[in-house]
């Protein structure tokens, strides 16, 4: 805030700086930041996406859960929240390159003409490197090719038919040499593993080179190399990797485990992917990782999907067609299948039919079922204290045998 002597001297706003004359009186306010809550109604298909509940780290993630008691919170800019999208949407450019297009497009529709402006594709092609960083740092060439589609369909007046037959190989070329540049720019103003790594400041003497053992993510690894959460370190995540060894020997303490893997996360995919440790030896550092909660987690950290949602919708969904796959499987191993099979043309829940087409499925691939399922049988629990107290009292009458023949 500054002093305005025309007001007088009282405090306004300060917008720019242009207003400020020699010798002015400022004023520093201190505010509290503002949390946004935004509430999105999920639908089914939405139901992988990576925002989520506030709870929903070690919930069920078969529960059904009410869409309009669902508090969407953005995650940190640090990671990313969003895969590849299905469509691509082009971003809105500036004002004057909107009306530019928009012209362009209102002849092309009317005599066919094409815009011949080159001095508006630097500002398009910064617009789209910076919406596809959001979502990748490195795009393949197919999601090249599907940006460059949504460009041209939005904006049919950008074609250029002297380099291909679809008009789009130039703008093709032009944005893959633009995500170049990008990414260099962005290494340069702002720390980010994931181009750090490919520099060739980190490279080894004989693998100086650009294009060789470069580390990019795969296709559906979203979350590659974020950095690490703000004000932290190398050193104060290792700490908390230690401190984490200790928690993991206490009972019910699961939210501590589940935080401290959530700040570790960083740094436990840099030791991933430039180490590439054994899977004993990091078993050792994480053994938190390995559990069945954390490991949906991690899959949702670095996918922004969920794991057994995903799996179980997929497998119902192809469930028809494996079901015509193992009925027409002859020999040996379709004798084994027809039990699996007729249980399921008895029981028509959805359980039942998940649990018959997975045990299916492991036979006709050959896998021993006895090396992936455990099988446990439930008593009640008074027979369970029953059967503790017979064994309670043999072990006791062994002992009392064993003392009276030393004696």
């Amino acid at each position: 805030m500054y002093m305005d002597k025309d007001f007088d001297d009282q405090f306004f706003t300060l917008m720019s700086t242009d207003v400020i004359k020699d010798k002015d009186t400022i004023k520093l306010v201190k505010t509290e930041p503002s949390v946004v809550l935004t509430f999105t109604p999920i639908s089914e298909t939405d139901a992988s996406s990576p925002a989520a509940s506030l709870d929903r780290s070690f919930q069920d993630d078969g529960s059904s859960v009410s869409s309009s008691d669902t508090v969407i919170i953005q995650q940190p800019p640090e990671h990313r929240s969003q895969p590849w999208p299905v469509d691509f949407v082009v971003p809105t450019f500036s004002f004057n390159v909107e009306m530019l297009l928009q012209a362009g497009c209102k002849a092309y529709e009317s005599d066919g003409s094409l815009l011949q402006n080159p001095s508006i594709n630097s500002d398009i092609l910064e617009k789209l490197a910076e919406a596809i960083f959001h979502y990748t740092a490195y795009p393949t060439g197919l999601q090249i090719q599907a940006v460059v589609e949504s460009l041209i369909n939005k904006y049919p007046c950008l074609k250029e038919p002297g380099t291909s037959f679809s008009g789009m190989y130039g703008w093709q070329q032009r944005l893959k040499y633009k995500m170049a540049n990008y990414r260099s720019k962005m290494r340069k103003q702002v720390p980010c593993p994931e181009l750090d790594i490919n520099s060739l400041k980190r490279k080894s003497p004989g693998e100086k080179n650009p294009a060789k053992n470069c580390k990019r993510p795969k296709r559906a690894e979203v979350n590659y190399l974020p950095p690490h959460p703000s004000g932290e370190t190398s050193n104060s995540l290792e700490k908390e990797r230690q401190e984490l060894l200790y928690e993991v020997k206490k009972k019910n303490n699961t939210k501590v485990i589940q935080d401290k893997m959530a700040k570790t996360f960083s740094y436990r995919r840099i030791e991933v992917v430039s180490g590439s440790p054994a899977a004993d030896e990091f078993r050792e550092r994480w053994p938190a990782l390995f559990c069945e909660a954390e490991i949906k987690e991690e899959f949702r950290r670095i996918t922004t999907v969920s794991l057994e949602q995903t799996f179980m919708r997929k497998l119902d969904y192809y469930t028809p067609k494996l079901l015509a796959l193992m009925k027409v499987k002859g020999g040996v191993v379709g004798t084994k299948l027809r039990p699996h099979l007729d249980k399921m043309c008895q029981d028509q829940s959805i359980e039942m039919r998940r649990d018959a087409i997975i045990r299916s499925l492991i036979l006709y691939l050959g896998e021993k079922e006895e090396e992936l399922f455990k099988d446990c049988l439930v008593i009640p629990f008074f027979y369970f204290q029953e059967y503790s107290l017979k064994l309670m009292c043999k072990f006791t009458l062994k002992l009392t045998v064993e003392g009276m023949k030393r004696a």
